[in-house]
């Protein structure tokens, strides 16, 4: 009896294990009891269920059999009776749960055969539909036949298109470029008239200020030197972040800010970008770029955002959510970001692997860019008719995406970094043990030093001169002997040595570190070399294939920016007595530069917008305000001859003195304009004058987003320039007038807007804008 029930047991298990192994799921998405004929034939399926309950009543009926022998027995006598009762009362429950299974497998048979019926017929219809797919014309989708064509001849050219479903049908073909893609129109027989539901937004939190940055330093993670020594920046600095950012707080108080989500992907510390960075942290390579995330990471972080941190492409694919393949496919899903911050090493990773989704999301870019990029070089179609393109531009983004070290030009956004701010016990400690006699050299690596022995002989007669060259033991670096070289030197040390000496002296290059900055900070002053002619891409190496306007000519009279020295911020922003800009190649000029500095008494000074409170304030302003996935009217066309079509009057008045242009007090602000419109003044430029020297000139800067009000031709009549003729142009000069001829020209690409840039032919109409002391990203109301 106890053999028969375990038989009926297992065999019991047996079936339902079979059951569970014929229709389980092989695709995502599938209910366990998804019935599917490609995994499973019509006649096995029913075949199989009706072989189930056969089984099933076999062993019930086996069951009952012995049920009755077991009654015709005398073991109920005495007090044995109640056992073989008590023994069988499970048996009878294991034969009413087989009754009852035995009858929902017939149930469940019966409507998986009428299941299966309708899907063969279904399928048959569907099938007849792939068989039938014709490329629809519809001219909302003009692009859709050209698509099937590239689908048919490439669509094994990338795994992603198998992923989501095309197998080389015309019909999936269709379906991938309706459903996935967006280049054709839905396909009616597809039945989704019943949208899935999209997911919920996320629930909107307020940002709130951070009184600890560990978290942070776990975020960065570990495993190279680079992040070693971001980590090391913000512990060191940790003090100082806190203490601004209460301060932030106190100036913002009761303001709402939304909590951002943001990805901090840092390209050029990627394997595949080669990571040439991490290796030269010990070895005395360039840290600038180091130091500027570290500080974006610290100030993002205590603004109260959500941060996420990758260093390694697979981890950016992950949070992106790119699909398997060689990233010609979409993401997967909505992108998870409200920001990302990368480079121009994680832009084109992205742009490779996001597929058509980095058109769609490319607003919420902002790129940490060193040196610049500006309009010319960005516009690919600009850059390559005139010949600005170069391996890194042409991305056309909008130019203040871009996000610089120092503020070349205001057709980028300033993003900075800080330097270490002294207290006064600090300062006044610095004033009294300065060696007037003390010299630092600018530069760790060995090659800095060639060639300048003669300017080292002269510094040598009036102050000793300490190096901080990176060297190995056994090859000690090619310096002249009277230099005492410390080698490398940990950032604590090196800022010691800083408070000491009395000058800190380059060389021309590196160009546009924070060092200067970092020594001018510490009581120095900072001693650089003019250069004459100005460095360029057309006479320096470094500058080539740059997309910054750092060249001293192009045809047809065009000049653009250039470096004039070895740190054009501190000789524009700062200039004497902390920062002297001299000739080297005249020695005596160099010798007079030195025994001035040797008796000039200067106090450490570090500029606001390089403290850890401008850089917050700076960041959060832009995290606000800038909002690139809001698109804004384009400029009038050029064949617009119809009144109705004009563009609405100027919002510009004439200055009380009729020098420039403000906004008019009639005019309509939006609230939501930044910068406020109120700030904005028109200037017109010299010949010979980019936007951005015509508004420096007035204690004003350049503000690239107003010229949208300035590209009418309405403007050139207010400010009493004679037009005979009016054009429509891509140039990156205008909106412009060449006054020998009469001829006005207005900008026909708002791409191309820019501050930068002149040509002796034309005067441009200049976007001018006040700032804030010491904040020359924000104007005076703009925080």
């Amino acid at each position: 009896r106890i053999f028969v029930l375990g038989i009926g047991f297992f065999t019991l298990c047996f079936l339902m294990t079979s059951l569970g192994g014929q229709f389980s799921a092989k695709r995502l998405g599938d209910s366990p009891f998804t019935i599917r004929t490609e995994v499973m034939g019509a006649l096995e399926s029913r075949g199989v269920l009706r072989r189930m309950s056969d089984m099933l009543e076999m062993l019930m009926k086996k069951m009952d059999i012995l049920a009755r022998l077991e009654n015709s027995t005398d073991f109920h006598k005495g007090d044995e009776a109640r056992f073989p009762l008590d023994r069988f009362q499970p048996a009878a429950g294991l034969m009413e749960r087989i009754q009852a299974i035995a009858q929902n497998v017939s149930d469940i048979a019966i409507k998986v055969d009428q299941i299966l019926r309708n899907s063969l017929l279904n399928g048959k219809v569907v099938e007849g539909r792939r068989d039938q797919c014709e490329v629809p014309r519809d001219p909302k989708y003009p692009d859709c036949a050209g698509k099937v064509e590239w689908m048919r001849a490439r669509w094994t050219s990338d795994p992603c298109y198998a992923f989501f479903g095309v197998d080389g049908t015309e019909c999936s073909f269709l379906i991938y470029l309706s459903e996935v893609e967006w280049f054709c129109p839905p396909l009616l027989w597809r039945n989704r008239t019943v949208a899935l539901p999209s997911p919920p937004p996320l629930p909107q939190v307020q940002a709130a200020f951070r009184g600890d940055l560990t978290r942070l330093l776990e975020l960065i993670g570990t495993g190279k030197e680079s992040l070693s020594f971001m980590k090391k920046r913000i512990r060191h600095l940790a003090q100082q972040w806190l203490r601004a950012a209460r301060r932030l707080e106190q100036k913002l108080k009761g303001r709402q800010r939304d909590q951002k989500h943001i990805l901090i992907h840092i390209g050029f510390l990627t394997e595949e970008s080669g990571d040439v960075f991490s290796p030269r942290v010990l070895k005395g390579g360039p840290l600038g770029e180091m130091v500027q995330w570290a500080d974006i990471l610290a100030a993002l972080f205590l603004l109260g955002h959500s941060l996420r941190v990758t260093v390694s492409l697979k981890e950016l694919q992950s949070h992106l959510g790119v699909p398997p393949g060689r990233g010609n496919c979409p993401l997967t899903n909505p992108l998870p970001f409200d920001l990302i911050y990368t480079d121009y090493h994680g832009l084109q990773q992205m742009k490779q692997h996001m597929g058509l989704s980095f058109k769609k999301y490319r607003c919420r870019v902002r790129v940490i860019d060193t040196f610049g990029t500006e309009p010319a070089y960005n516009h690919e179609e600009y850059a390559t008719l005139r010949g600005y393109r170069t391996n890194w531009g042409y991305w056309n983004l909008q130019p203040t995406q871009f996000m610089t070290m120092f503020p070349h030009t205001p057709d980028n956004s300033f993003m900075g970094f800080v330097s270490e701010e002294l207290n006064k016990t600090e300062r006044q400690f610095i004033k009294s043990n300065k060696v007037s006699s003390m010299a630092v050299v600018y530069g760790k690596e060995a090659s800095i030093w060639k060639g300048k022995e003669k300017f080292l002989a002269i510094l040598n007669k009036y102050m000793e001169i300490h190096g901080t060259v990176y060297y190995e033991t056994q090859r000690p670096p090619e310096v002249p002997a009277f230099v005492k070289n410390h080698g490398l030197l940990p950032q604590h040390e090196f800022q010691q040595l800083l408070r000491k000496a009395k000058l800190f002296i380059g060389f021309g290059f590196p160009y546009e570190g924070p060092a200067p900055l970092e020594a001018i900070a510490n009581g120095c002053v900072f001693l650089q070399a003019r250069f004459n002619p100005p460095h360029s891409s057309l006479n320096h190496e470094f500058f080539r294939g740059k997309p910054t306007s750092r060249e001293a000519s192009l045809a047809g009279g065009e000049r653009m920016g250039w470096v004039s020295s070895q740190h054009p911020y501190a000789e524009d922003f700062i200039g004497k007595p902390h920062v002297w800009t001299v000739d080297y190649n005249n020695s005596e000029e160099f010798e007079a530069a030195i025994k001035t500095i040797m008796r000039t008494q200067v106090d450490p000074y570090l500029p606001y917008e390089y403290t850890c409170e401008g850089m917050l304030e700076r960041i959060h302003a832009y995290i606000q305000h800038q909002d690139f996935c809001t698109t804004s009217s384009p400029p009038l066309p050029p064949k617009a001859k119809s009144p109705a079509m004009q563009s609405p009057p100027s919002p510009l008045a004439l200055s009380p003195n009729a020098t420039h242009l403000v906004w008019s007090p009639s005019a309509i602000r939006d609230p939501r304009a930044w910068p406020p419109v109120d700030s904005l003044q028109v200037w017109v430029s010299e010949t010979r004058h980019a936007c951005t020297e015509t508004c420096r000139r007035r204690g004003l800067v350049c503000e690239p987003t107003f010229f949208r009000f300035l590209n009418k031709k309405e403007v050139f009549l207010q400010l009493s320039i004679t037009c005979d003729s009016t054009e429509y142009e891509m140039n990156h000069l205008y909106p412009a007038v060449a006054e020998n001829v009469h001829e006005c020209y207005l900008q026909k690409e708002p791409l191309l807007f820019s501050c930068a840039g002149y040509n002796t032919k034309y005067r441009r109409l200049c976007p001018c804008r006040d700032y804030r002391k010491g904040q020359v990203a924000l104007c005076r109301d703009c925080l």
